[in-house]
């Protein structure tokens, strides 16, 4: 294992599509969703250990999640677990992360990796992270997983690939990135065989990332910069509350994948899903003979079919006559409805916004 790995792990969204199961005060990356006895943060860091050593693993995470983190990967050092004042997107926590393992080591190969995806094949997938790091180990240029397509999806976001590095017959340049595209527009391109999902894992070493923020994102990480001797002393968690207080919320793909020259893609099948979605839970989940997804031991189903039913054991369940519904709940809310408009659940739990405070 090489030393000079380290992996920034974003864990600060609450997962508003799958809520109620997913709320403010427990997001999707502390819950064990798919029912494997790990939470998604707790496979995300057994993945990445496999390639970096504990003490170079990153958490960033919202600062109400602390406690979260520590429990559930307890032999994370408190220090690894960053927390941010406010939500600012991913160009914000990785910037913050980026210094602290600067601070660290000056030459730093970096795994930057969502908390809250699922990936099947782990042997394959260490084997591209390596195949990645050796890359960015010695080129100057910002690599982004990417996964072969199996069908037009909306959901996702897409990356056109362009002529393939020479020496790396896995790893081509990036033509363009598109983001959630239309159905039709997905369609042509799977037909065109240019195109590939944008997992949003991304490796680089941190000479290469640091010169890109202060090419595509200069103010933001002059904020950083003008505070450095303040990372890793007592008044670290002060300075980070007050420069977050002045950033904006933007995502390290707009603000410099989509305008560097130097971006490549390392094109890869390791079983990969975002779970972003009830429809991505349903794909792969267990299924009885009728389609549906049940998390429940004690239910009763009748003429039901495309179901997803995520209800406690402490229930029992009776539902006739549901077709392609969805039916979940979290402590004191109960939510039904047709998974076609499963889109809307978002905006439903922004207006509901249920207070409840956060467990310190």
């Amino acid at each position: 294992m090489d030393n000079n790995n380290f992996a920034i792990i974003m864990a600060g969204g609450i997962g508003s599509r799958f809520w109620p199961l997913s709320n403010k005060q427990k997001p999707k990356q502390f819950i064990d969703i798919l029912g494997t006895g790990k939470t998604l943060i707790q496979q995300t860091y057994e993945r990445l250990i496999k390639i970096c050593p504990s003490k170079n693993i990153y958490v960033v995470t919202g600062k109400e999640y602390f406690n979260i983190v520590q429990e559930q990967i307890a032999e994370l050092d408190i220090n690894n677990i960053l927390c941010e004042p406010y939500r600012r997107n991913t160009a914000p926590c990785i910037a913050y992360a980026t210094y602290k393992i600067f601070l660290k080591s000056k030459n730093a190969n970096i795994i930057v990796a969502p908390s809250d995806h699922i990936i099947l094949d782990g042997e394959i997938f260490s084997k591209c992270i390596q195949e990645g790091l050796d890359f960015v180990k010695n080129n100057k240029y910002l690599l982004t997983l990417g996964v072969i397509p199996s069908r037009p999806e909306t959901g996702y976001g897409y990356i056109q690939k362009s002529r393939e590095k020479e020496g790396y017959p896995n790893i081509q340049e990036v033509k363009s990135f598109t983001e959630k595209p239309d159905l039709e527009l997905a369609n042509i391109f799977i037909k065109s065989g240019d195109f590939i999902w944008n997992s949003g894992i991304f490796l680089w070493n941190v000479n290469t990332i640091i010169e890109a923020y202060k090419k595509y994102l200069s103010s933001l990480i002059g904020l950083f910069e003008d505070g450095l001797g303040y990372i890793n002393t007592n008044k670290e968690t002060e300075f980070i509350s007050n420069i977050y207080a002045e950033t904006h919320a933007i995502s390290i793909d707009y603000g410099i994948l989509e305008k560097a020259d130097n971006v490549c893609v390392l094109c890869a099948d390791f079983g990969w899903s975002d779970l972003g979605t009830w429809k991505s839970y349903h794909e792969l989940s267990q299924k009885d003979n009728n389609n549906n997804v049940i998390k429940n031991n004690n239910h009763k189903l009748v003429d039901t079919k495309n179901c997803i039913i995520n209800i406690s054991n402490d229930k029992t369940i009776v539902i006739q006559g549901l077709d392609n519904y969805l039916i979940t709940e979290n402590n004191d809310t109960l939510l039904i409805c047709n998974r076609d408009y499963e889109e809307s659940i978002k905006k439903i739990s922004e207006k509901i916004n249920i207070k409840k405070k956060v467990p310190k």
